[in-house]
């Protein structure tokens, strides 16, 4: 399986901006906040992996 790190770029509504740090990327992904952790904000790092996020330090 492949694992992907994140950043929360930005927040809007029901849905977040992700930006990948695992790779150089300018490029974001928008996401259903449902499919993240509730705790989630703007900065927050987060990975994907088995078709999951979890927040990561």
């Amino acid at each position: 399986m492949n694992t992907f790190e994140y950043e929360v770029a930005s927040i809007d509504g029901d849905y977040a901006n992700l930006r990948r740090i695992d790779v150089e990327s300018d490029e974001t992904k928008l996401v259903a906040r449902a499919l993240l952790p509730p705790e989630i904000m703007e900065g927050t790092k987060v990975r994907y992996e088995m078709m999951q996020y979890e927040i990561i330090a």
